[in-house]
């Protein structure tokens, strides 16, 4: 398989994975946690995950949380090594624009391994343990905004890459 493909393959099925994942999370969207898993993410203390763990129990979604924050690691590890594999492929094929986004696609990527992996390990470990912990809260709410940054330096990344990639092909 060549590289090209390669990182196709790992980077679509990371969109295919992450649109299976928003489908999971869609029940964690209730009455109380009007922001889902979002409040989850950036809940800054224990009290905050606790209201927000004591919600999703009664209405009966716990157990679909879990299923959605393990979908959510399997997400993470696809996509990101869909991108890390692009931004490896743009450096070693591309020219001027292309390999330097190339480089940021990898730097991002690799933030956002870490960075989601920790937020959502963060998570579970607290919706395992049926309560939350201020300093994994605060942990995982300071990892959101990187990684939503990393995500988007990414998408965008590779977006623009593959676009310039073909207008200079032509």
């Amino acid at each position: 398989m060549t590289q090209r493909k390669k990182f196709l393959v790992w980077w679509g099925g990371g969109l295919l994975s992450f649109a299976i994942v928003l489908f999971l999370h869609f029940p964690l969207i209730t009455d109380a946690v009007p922001g889902g898993i979002g409040e989850h993410q950036a809940a800054p203390d224990a009290a905050t995950v606790n209201a927000i763990q004591s919600a999703w129990a009664e209405a009966g979604v716990i157990g679909d949380a879990k299923i959605a924050m393990i979908g959510d690691l399997i997400f993470i590890g696809i996509y990101g090594i869909g991108c890390v594999l692009g931004g490896l492929y743009f450096r070693a094929v591309g020219t001027g624009i292309v390999r330097h986004i190339g480089t940021l696609v990898l730097i991002c990527g690799i933030v956002f391994l870490l960075t989601d992996y920790g937020e959502t390990i963060a998570q579970f470990i607290q919706l395992t343990n049926g309560e939350g912990s201020d300093s994994l809260a605060n942990f995982a709410s300071t990892l959101r905004p990187i990684k939503m940054a990393a995500w988007i330096g990414t998408f965008i990344g590779i977006i623009a890459a593959l676009i310039i990639e073909r207008i200079q092909s032509r």
